[in-house]
């Protein structure tokens, strides 16, 4: 009897075994398939090039290449562009490592005001693509010399698909300076048809325009 007693506690003792060593294996199973699992999407960037091609005091805040992840605020770029030598080379890219974007485009161009010199706005006047690509790329520059010559120059966003672009655009000095700004911290946004334009129009005048960008998606 004492036998069968032992028999049946090692058959006990089996069946507890085998149930932990099934529950582990569906652990396992749960830990390898979580582990497996798809990656998150590295974030877009948007990248803003900004040089002086002459005095260098005209074109401040951060210039040179800079890239900031979405939905991050690109560091300020500040035009103060007057009768001083040179102006500022401005280009605009999107780095997409993931194809988040893919179906979606963002173009800027650059014109000059209604009866505005047309010479305050360079040599590339006109609209152009900002690349959206998985390497780090800027599209065509174009160039800003206000003065005081009439008018000034529109810098316009046009964006389609899945993107907001929030645009700050503001004065650090004399407002007329930056026609159709808004206050510092406020912003307008371009989305599928809406397109949003800054105007910039620095002279001699006191202190100039700040100028960030953000990228959303959806």
């Amino acid at each position: 009897m004492r036998g069968l007693r032992v028999a049946g506690r090692l058959r006990t003792l089996a069946c507890a075994l085998a149930a932990g060593a099934l529950l582990t294996v569906g652990l396992s199973g749960t830990a390898a398939y979580a582990t497996e699992a798809t990656p998150l999407a590295v974030a877009p960037q948007l990248g803003v090039q900004f040089n002086a091609d002459g005095d260098p005091g005209q074109c401040g805040g951060t210039t040179g290449e800079q890239w900031a992840a979405s939905p991050d605020w690109t560091q300020a770029i500040r035009f103060d562009t007057d009768n001083r030598s040179g102006g500022c080379q401005l280009a605009f890219g999107v780095y997409d490592p993931d194809g988040t974007l893919a179906g979606s485009s963002i173009s800027y161009s650059l014109q000059p005001s209604s009866g505005g010199d047309a010479g305050q706005c360079g040599n590339y006047q006109g609209t152009y693509a900002m690349p959206i690509l998985p390497i780090q790329v800027f599209g065509q520059a174009v160039r800003v010399d206000t003065d005081g010559r009439p008018g000034w120059c529109n810098l316009t966003f046009t964006v389609t698909g899945r993107i907001v672009l929030d645009v700050q655009f503001y004065p650090d000095g004399d407002a007329g300076q930056c026609p159709d700004a808004v206050p510092a911290g406020q912003y307008r946004s371009a989305f599928a048809g809406t397109p949003v334009t800054v105007k910039i129009d620095t002279d001699s005048r006191s202190g100039g325009c700040q100028f960030l960008l953000r990228l959303r998606h959806f």
